[in-house]
């Protein structure tokens, strides 16, 4: 009797118990997710999933431990998961199996560091998230180690082990051979035909499985390439709606390829005319590929150079060939360009509206000169932690009359009087941003020079980044007009845009008077008498 009653007993936890899901190991060991905000597209089943006698209420008695959610359709639970946060769906999709099931539906991002989760024997990766829009394929293409290393290279946006008894060397990291590569993109393109964007490595002896990408994946619009070489471009025609594509030939610190040439990107050229957005980093290009892709892309808007250490002489005449080009972005150059030839052949493209430039090195007052020559009429200009930019290679810039927006954000050798006498000379500067440049000082801020902050339209001033009180001094520039005047001399100051506006004057005398202006024309009385002189404070809006 005791053993009837011990199994009854049993039999009935046994039956009340949810069908929950345990793992025995951490999911997503292999993976890195990302979640995208709440989908609205998904709508209710009209048609009921289960019967009327099953959507009775359970009774009060055997509540507890009973699935509620079981009685609800897959619809309505997907409508339900689309509206919780990324970071809260990792621990729900660990209730049970279905709910692993329906979170795996809603991920839309994913990067990849097990390739076998991908080309192994059970394809996990594609039976598991089937909508899968954008995959990230880098960080899984570097051969894994035997035992796991304490020692962590990171270099950009991956970081991977390193063995330190290995006898590869930093900068020349093993790669997957060619065929695994492949295979797996061939899984990939087969498995998740939904795909918009694709990071990978490029391989380099077959293009078979970049071809069943690009045949099975028709909404994929972004692609990059690693390692990428001249033959890896070659199926590169078959991506019909491709607008964005980024080819990185070598990263100093994680892996050296065959690089990219003059072939490889008249490949591109005539192969992806469509392309909007084009980012070429250590590819060996000349003024032959810049301007075949100028000839054929013609809808090309954007164009990034990173790393033209092997960029050859003569690349930057083949822009006035680029009859669409709004934005030229310079990243991580050591020489900005390499003139080849004389300036005046350089040519001129006008519909550059943007020129950056970020962590370049800038040596050369001539290289620099042609590059403005080019873009002679941009509108926004920004330099950020460039190298060797001083008030003389600063000063340059005042060729380029179209400036709207300058952006400056570590240039420390840029002083105060450097800025000055290039933005005084932009009649149309309608916006700046001075971020950590430690040589421009507050307190040598010329009367012209706070004329100017007061009426731009866009107004950021922290150029000392140990300064804590620089949001007050922003303040003091927005609110405030500096004025040193002379004993004898009658002042008009230009129309100001506050209506209540604290002026100071600061005599020569070593006096000081505060106004508030409430008034258009004000005369300081006080101040006629004692000193003999006029001022008029006149245009304030009302």
């Amino acid at each position: 009797m005791h053993t009837n009653h011990h199994r009854h007993r049993h039999g009935h936890r046994l039956r009340s118990c949810p069908d929950f899901f345990v793992p025995d190991k951490p999911s997503f060991k292999n993976v890195v997710f990302k979640m995208p905000p709440a989908d609205q597209t998904l709508k209710l089943d009209p048609t009921p999933s289960r019967s009327s006698s099953s959507s009775r209420s359970p009774s009060p008695s055997r509540a507890f431990g009973h699935d509620a959610t079981a009685l609800l359709s897959d619809e309505l639970l997907l409508r339900i998961l689309s509206a919780v946060r990324g970071s809260h769906l990792v621990s729900i999709g660990l209730v049970s199996k279905r709910w692993l099931r329906l979170v795996d539906r809603l991920r839309r991002s994913l990067t990849l560091l097990d390739w076998s989760f991908l080309a192994g024997h059970s394809r996990r990766l594609t039976a598991r998230f089937q909508e899968l829009t954008d995959v990230d394929l880098v960080p899984a293409a570097f051969r894994p180690l035997s035992s796991s290393s304490p020692v962590i290279l990171t270099r950009g946006r991956y970081s991977l082990q390193m063995d330190p008894l290995s006898s590869h060397s930093v900068g020349d990291l093993p790669l997957l051979d060619s065929q695994a590569i492949n295979n797996g993109l061939d899984v990939l393109g087969r498995g998740c035909p939904a795909l918009q964007r694709l990071c990978t490595v490029a391989p380099l002896e077959s293009e078979f499985g970049l071809a069943t990408v690009a045949l099975e994946c028709a909404t994929l619009q972004a692609l990059e390439l690693h390692r990428c070489t001249d033959t890896a471009l070659r199926p590169i025609s078959a991506f019909k709606n491709l607008q964005i594509l980024r080819l990185v030939a070598s990263v100093d610190g994680l892996y050296a390829g065959p690089g990219v040439t003059d072939i490889g990107l008249t490949i591109l050229a005539h192969g992806c005319k469509r392309v909007v957005k084009l980012e070429l980093g250590g590819c060996e290009a000349s003024f032959d590929g810049i301007s075949a892709i100028g000839r054929c892309c013609a809808m090309l808007e954007e164009l990034t150079i990173c790393d033209d250490s092997k960029m050859e002489g003569g690349w930057l005449a083949a822009l006035s060939y680029c009859g669409n080009l709004k934005t030229l972005r310079l990243q991580s150059c050591r020489n900005v360009v390499s003139l080849a030839g004389p300036m005046e052949h350089l040519g001129c493209c006008p519909t550059i509206e943007r020129l950056l430039l970020l962590r370049c090195q800038l040596r050369d007052k001539t290289s620099l000169k042609a590059l403005f020559v080019v873009c002679e009429y941009v509108k926004e200009i920004g330099f950020h932690s460039c190298w060797g930019l001083d008030n003389d290679m600063f000063s340059i810039s005042s060729i380029l009359r179209r400036v709207k927006l300058l952006s400056l954000e570590g240039c420390s050798k840029i002083t105060t009087e450097g800025l000055e006498s290039v933005i005084l000379s932009w009649k149309d500067l309608q916006s700046l941003t001075v971020v950590s440049c430690n040589s421009i000082k507050d307190d040598e801020v010329s009367p012209a020079l706070s004329g100017l902050f007061s009426i731009l339209k866009e107004f950021k001033w922290r150029p000392d980044s140990r300064n804590r009180n620089g949001e007050e001094r922003r303040k003091v520039f927005q609110e405030t007009a500096w004025l040193n005047i002379n004993c004898s001399e009658r002042l008009c100051l230009p129309p100001l845009p506050f209506k209540r506006m604290l002026v100071e004057l600061k005599l020569n005398l070593g006096q000081m008077l505060k106004v508030d202006e409430k008034a258009h024309n004000f005369v300081l009385l006080d101040v006629i008498k004692k000193y003999r002189v006029s001022f008029f404070i006149v245009g304030g809006s009302s």
